[in-house]
């Protein structure tokens, strides 16, 4: 299991009309999640779709236990928990000074620009796969 951890600040413009932070919201930060756990370890989307692949997000759920409003600082801690062939299982838990307020889970699925099923790296270690394809000569 590979875990990562960023704060967020709660803005204004995603909040509701009660100052809470939008449901909608939750799942832009779970993005931002994977995008950071991903840079963290090396890589960044941006390379993995110049690459031909793309992860979409095939599920994903949440489980709202508190509320967060404007100015909060939050933190998130997203986990790769599991790699299958084409599968990557992501863990989410957003916090506020300790305290749970959301826990989520997610399953992408790896895919080329028509959409057929395209074969993960068995380590989840994305950055260097890509540079391994990026150096084999052409079939």
């Amino acid at each position: 299991m590979d875990t990562h951890e960023i704060e967020i600040r709660v803005r204004y413009n995603e909040t509701d009309s009660m100052g809470f932070l939008h449901h909608a919201q939750y799942f832009v930060y779970f993005e931002l999640g994977r995008t950071e756990l991903l840079r963290a370890r090396g890589g960044n989307y941006r390379d993995v779709e110049a690459a031909g692949l793309f992860l979409v997000v095939v599920q994903l759920e949440c489980r709202f236990r508190k509320s967060a409003r404007y100015d909060e600082l939050l933190t998130l801690q997203t986990t790769l928990e599991k790699i299958t062939p084409a599968k990557m299982h992501h863990k989410y838990r957003l916090y506020r000074a300790g305290e749970l307020l959301a826990e989520a889970q997610s399953v992408l699925a790896c895919v080329d620009r028509q959409g057929s099923i395209q074969r993960l790296p068995e380590d989840g270690d994305l950055p260097a796969w890509l540079a391994r394809r990026a150096a084999a000569p052409p079939a």
